[in-house]
């Protein structure tokens, strides 16, 4: 039986009725450096941290939020910001951070190409987003950048997404799935589970595919592309064999226990 974390909890609108069909494929898509750039989002927190509260502020505020990403497992501006807090009360600037984090125009950090890439997998199966992340700031983040319309509400978002995949299956049941994310180690762990049912795809975007070059993952990704956007030029066949049609009618129907 999958691994499943005690405290680990979706986020996800309510299904229709054709989210629990059998489908032949299901995308399942990473949001941060993947569809849209998150890195170009901490970059502009930071400034406008450095503005508002001085380099020693800045430099406070990291160190918490790595503190808080530690503790959590996951990165959560919003918590890091609640403990920054402290002997900063009568700050005016700090009611105002919340408030940009919130209303951060996350739709202009939208990759390019990310919006046709989800039209196009539509029509090749079913796109949902997975992400990891915490129950208010990155639902809101998917909701601004506009990619929960886009996703037509498919949308879940776990604490830890690696430990969910059971889960996953259940709400959409499908003969095969392609996971596109960002950390190659993640797609590593996801794949070692699911094993052939699950096609991996490394997008090197962002911090973390950087990190990735001087790595030795295995298993190693089973397709690498540069930009998300190179995704709406593929067909079906490009996702591997188990991922058409015709060879998944021999897949197995049920969840593995």
């Amino acid at each position: 039986m999958l691994g499943r974390a005690p405290i680990d909890r979706a986020v996800s609108p309510d299904a229709g009725s054709e989210d629990v069909a059998a489908a032949d494929v299901v995308f399942l898509l990473d949001v941060d450096n993947t569809l849209l750039d998150n890195d170009r989002f901490k970059s502009d927190l930071d400034a406008r941290i450095q503005h508002d509260f001085g380099p020693e502020g800045r430099a406070a505020y990291w160190a918490l939020y790595e503190s808080e990403r530690d503790r959590l497992g996951y990165a959560d501006y919003l918590a890091a910001l609640q403990v920054f807090r402290e002997g900063r009360e009568d700050d005016p600037d700090l009611l105002r951070m919340s408030g940009y984090m919130l209303d951060y125009p996350f739709a202009e950090r939208v990759y390019p190409g990310a919006l046709e890439t989800v039209e196009r997998l539509h029509e090749l199966g079913t796109p949902v987003i997975l992400s990891d992340g915490d129950v208010v700031f990155q639902p809101r983040k998917v909701q601004r950048s506009g990619l929960w319309e886009a996703l037509r509400g498919r949308v879940l978002i776990y604490l830890h997404k690696q430990h969910m995949l059971e889960a996953v299956q259940q709400r959409y049941p499908a003969r095969h799935y392609v996971m596109v994310d960002d950390k190659p180690t993640l797609l590593a762990a996801m794949k070692a589970t699911m094993g052939a049912r699950l096609t991996t795809v490394f997008v090197r975007q962002g911090h973390y595919a950087d990190e990735a070059a001087a790595q030795q993952i295995a298993p190693a990704p089973d397709m690498v592309i540069d930009d998300i956007g190179e995704l709406a030029t593929f067909d079906l066949q490009q996702f591997g064999p188990r991922a058409c049609s015709q060879a998944a009618v021999d897949a197995p129907e049920s969840i593995s226990q």
